[in-house]
């Protein structure tokens, strides 16, 4: 979003809120002058004024005090931040992106998030589904990391097996794209192979991937025969959900237009 942005030739800066103590998180963000706390010995700039002219991404914003809340929402309506033990506002002038794992209105219903500081954070809304609910990425995914760690470690690894693949697209990530990145790696990594295997992945890696395979199957509320189609198995899953699109997409573990659309390419009525 930055690097395809008027704003790609300015900064961008990065701040996991989640990882900042709250008794420094108002100085690393906004700044400070010298003598306004122990341990200050100079004028320090936060980092939304060195993100100036460009962007600072906000990670696990739905982690931040609602002291802190307070204050930030202040910054988004003003455009200007104070560095603490000073007085004097900053203009700045940033775009903000920020990103949460939380519902942020349900926790505004519960009093943990302000419902004024969401909506002005929300001025566009990208919901991105866990990796579960979007198996199709997994291949596309697998492929870059591959050519990014293989160069990483100096090995020439060009594939998976189709057996591992299939673990892999029917694997439940809890971990999302991090555990994925954190098993193609340790495949290559410590794998001579050029291609890797289910062997490739280290035992208690996830324990999941060594469990026995029912083929090609993917996880479903209906029997699906081992090795069989994958025409067959969301037949099957239409089948055993009243043809209700939805619920089968669901128990297929994909998005309801992902289904679609390999309905049409299948010719599924």
């Amino acid at each position: 979003m930055h690097n395809h942005s008027p704003r790609k030739g300015g900064p961008f800066i990065k701040v996991n809120c989640a990882a900042l103590p709250e008794h420094l998180i108002e100085s690393e963000l906004f700044g400070h002058v010298k003598g306004s706390f122990t341990g200050a010995t100079r004028d320090r700039v936060g980092r939304f004024e060195a993100a100036g002219g460009g962007t600072i991404f906000l990670d696990e914003i739905g982690d931040v005090s609602p002291s802190f809340q307070a204050k930030l929402l202040r910054v988004l309506q003003e455009l200007e931040i104070e560095r603490v033990g000073d007085h004097k506002p900053i203009k700045v002038d940033v775009r903000i992106v920020a990103a949460t794992d939380k519902d942020l209105l349900a926790e505004a219903k519960k009093g943990n998030f302000r419902e004024d500081l969401y909506y002005r954070l929300a001025g566009a809304v990208l919901n991105l589904p866990p990796l579960r609910e979007r198996r199709d990425d997994i291949p596309l995914l697998v492929g870059h990391f591959l050519k990014t760690l293989s160069e990483k470690h100096k090995r020439s690894v060009d594939g998976v097996t189709p057996e591992l693949m299939n673990a892999l697209v029917n694997y439940d990530w809890p971990g999302n794209i991090r555990e994925l990145y954190n098993i193609v790696e340790n495949g290559v990594a410590m794998c001579k192979k050029k291609t890797l295997t289910l062997e490739c992945v280290s035992p208690g890696c996830f324990e999941q991937l060594k469990a026995p395979s029912t083929g090609t199957t993917l996880k479903t509320e209906a029997p699906s025969p081992a090795g069989a189609s994958e025409k067959d198995r969301i037949i099957a899953a239409l089948e055993a959900n009243k043809f209700k699109v939805g619920t089968a997409a669901k128990t297929l573990g994909m998005s309801r237009t992902t289904l679609w659309r390999k309905m049409k390419a299948l010719g599924i009525e």
